[in-house]
């Protein structure tokens, strides 16, 4: 006899997996937000993970090299950080109030990264200035590869940095999405 699991038994046993400390990630996708699909996780250090357009058997291949093999999806675990990217994309939070795990990133990669969450919102910053406030100052094209290898946009708000002209330039989401939310903050008209 076969027995079917059904999505309320499903959803305990993810809930309690994560509660357990069994994960090494927890994870969900958020199909409707106001920048569209985001694959999200989260580890016990913090966010680890946002995603635009997820293709998530990629993502999770990824999550797993990187933290462990233990990537469940889990909505309960990642509550805090969708709540938080609601009120953010409904212009009712300016800061996320989050840890990120930022495990396998060292060296400048890692400072550039730091610099970036001191980006206020609603300002902006060039690439250039970004790699001198990180101990590098002719090193903006690889501020920019650490740009794009973001592991969680939009908390660590590399849509902030801008050319050295002001211009819209790269964008891991796509530069419709670095508008938005550049606008979202009031940081462009």
């Amino acid at each position: 006899m076969t027995e079917i699991l059904t999505p309320d038994v499903d959803e305990r046993f993810r809930a309690a997996a994560a509660a357990a400390g069994l994960l090494d990630v927890a994870y969900d996708v958020f199909d409707d937000t106001a920048v569209g699909p985001l694959l999200v996780g989260v580890t016990d250090r913090g966010v680890c993970r946002v995603c635009f357009d997820p293709d998530p058997e990629l993502e999770l291949e990824r999550l797993a090299r990187l933290y462990g093999p233990r990537v469940l999806r889990s909505s309960k675990p990642v509550e805090r950080l969708r709540r938080e990217l609601d009120q953010y994309l409904a212009g009712r939070r300016r800061d996320f109030d989050l840890d990120v795990d930022l495990r396998g990133r060292a060296g400048f990669p890692r400072r550039v990264l730091g610099e970036l969450a001191r980006i206020g919102y609603g300002e902006t910053t060039t690439y250039g200035a970004l790699a001198a406030r990180a101990g590098n100052p002719r090193a903006a094209r690889a501020v920019g590869t650490v740009m794009n290898r973001n592991p969680v946009p939009i908390v660590l708000p590399c849509h902030r940095v801008v050319g050295a002209n002001g211009s819209l330039t790269g964008y891991g989401g796509g530069l419709h999405r670095k508008e938005l939310l550049l606008r979202l903050e009031g940081a462009i008209t």
